[in-house]
Parts: structure tokens; C-alpha cells; sequence
């Protein structure tokens, strides 16, 4: 799946990006500001999955920003939407493949940590994998990585230095923390959200992890951002909806595409 998915992009376009980006809900516009833009729709490739949940177009968009060969995913996979582990990872695999060896992650998350407020960025600066699996599960496939990859540094020393540099020049207010990831798709019990407090997490959410995961057992450098969109439950006393999520990625999702772009130019 991953040769066929990586030969039919290859036909479509004709670099390798430098850097690949995975749009959360309620953010893909960031593809924005890229310049000659080349779309693949995941529904042209053989056996790829399709993008069910809100807010997710269903393609990669490949392109130039601000000079760089870049590519983005307008629309991920999760576990919830019925897929297993090994097509939530799939694209990840296959920029791999292609040769992209930097991976920029966002997602719009719940805050826990009770100091965040709706719009406010998070860093991830480790995750707690809460979704009762791995996606590493199974037998090992030499040709991606290890059987025992190391996830002490899950998430770049040298990217997040980057972005905390970015962040200061721009004057945008990042907060860093931990994000914890469900499956979902219902949102979290405020009993749930107390535990997951104590545990340790600033942020939860239902993608990200096997992601980063599958990521950095084929070797690339990841970084990885939050939205806080919402709190989570028993926070604020209030019903979770999607269209929350949505309208606050909306809102603050410009912000967090001008922070990736600089970060991707000094990269």
C-alpha cells in the first residue's frame, strides 16, 4: 500500500518536499499561502483512506511556502473514524517514503491544564498514549524502523527551540505542555479529565500520538502543536460541541499558520 500510494504521487509531483504538515480540525486553511499549489485528493489513491470526520477536506496539498517544498495533509485518520492503527499512520509512511524527514503535527485538543483558555497554542513537548494500543503492534517491517524505537525525544529538542525563537519574534504567546491521546469519539468525562490532570496532561485529544509515533520509528523530526479549542469537560460547566472546535480554529488557526510559516522559513 505504501509503494502504490507513493508511485501515484510520484506521477502527480515531481520534488520532495522538505517538510510535511498535518492539518487538525478546523485548520486547514493554512494551505493558505502556498504558492503553486498541487492537489492529491486521498479518494485518487489506491487503497488510501478517506477523511470522515468535520473539518477535514480529504488531500494533500504539495507546493512552495516562502520558498520551501512543503507538503500538507488537509485532513488526517483516527481510530475513532473505524481504521485501524496502520491506515491512521499510512501517510506518514508514505512521506516517509517520499523522503520528508521533518513533520510538523497540529490538532485541536481540550485544555486541561486550568491556566490555558480557548485559542491559546500549546507546544507538545511529550504525549501520554491513552488509546489502550500501538500502533507498532504486530511484526516489526525492518525497511521502516526498529522493533524497539526510543520515544525520549518524540518530539525535537532543536524544532521546539526553533519555535520557541519564532514564537518571540512574532510576539505569539505559546504555552508548552503534554498531550494526552483518546480514541474517542466521545469527548472525555470530567471524572476522566480530573485523572488525566494527575497523570500529568495539559491537553487531550484523539489523534496526534500514532502519528508521532509511526513517525519517529521511520526517523523523522516532528514537532508538534495544539489548539486549545476548547476546555475539556467538568472545566467550565459547559456541553462540548464540534462546532466549538471548529469556530475556534476558525478564529485562531491564522495565528498558528503565521507561527508555522516562520518556523518553516528558518527551518
Amino acid at each position: 500500500m505504501i509503494d502504490k500510494a507513493v508511485e501515484y504521487i510520484k506521477s502527480k509531483v515531481d520534488f520532495v518536499p522538505e517538510v510535511a504538515i498535518i492539518l487538525g480540525s478546523g485548520l486547514g486553511n493554512l494551505t493558505d499561502g502556498i504558492e503553486n499549489p498541487i492537489y492529491v485528493d486521498y479518494k485518487d489513491i489506491e487503497n488510501f483512506p478517506r477523511s470522515t470526520a468535520p473539518g477535514h477536506i480529504g488531500r494533500f496539498v504539495f507546493g512552495t511556502l516562502l520558498g520551501k517544498k512543503v507538503v500538507c495533509m488537509q485532513g488526517r485518520f483516527h481510530f475513532y473514524e473505524g481504521y485501524s492503527m496502520q491506515q491512521v499512520v499510512l501517510p506518514v509512511r508514505v512521506l516517509r517514503k517520499l523522503g520528508v524527514e521533518k513533520l510538523i503535527v497540529t490538532n485541536a485538543a481540550g485544555g486541561i491544564n486550568t491556566a490555558f483558555v480557548p485559542g491559546d497554542i500549546m507546544m507538545i513537548t511529550d504525549h501520554i498514549n491513552f488509546m489502550g494500543t500501538n500502533v507498532l503492534i504486530g511484526k516489526n517491517d525492518d525497511m521502516l524502523g526498529p522493533r524497539f524505537p526510543d520515544m525520549s525525544f518524540a518530539y525535537n529538542p532543536d524544532l521546539r527551540e526553533t519555535a520557541r525563537k519564532c514564537a518571540r519574534e512574532l510576539g505569539i504567546d505559546i504555552k508548552e505542555g503534554v498531550y494526552l491521546g483518546c480514541t474517542g469519539p466521545s469527548y472525555e468525562t470530567p471524572a476522566e479529565i480530573k485523572a488525566f490532570r494527575i497523570l500529568g496532561a495539559d491537553a487531550v485529544g484523539m489523534s496526534t500520538v500514532p502519528e508521532v509515533i509511526a513517525a519517529n520509528h521511520c526517523g523523522m523530526k516532528v514537532l508538534a502543536f495544539s489548539l486549545i479549542t476548547n476546555m475539556a469537560a467538568g472545566i467550565l460547566k459547559q456541553k462540548l460541541t464540534e462546532e466549538e472546535v471548529l469556530e475556534t480554529g476558525a478564529k485562531k488557526g491564522r495565528e498558528l499558520q503565521k507561527l508555522i510559516a516562520k518556523i518553516i522559513w528558518e527551518m
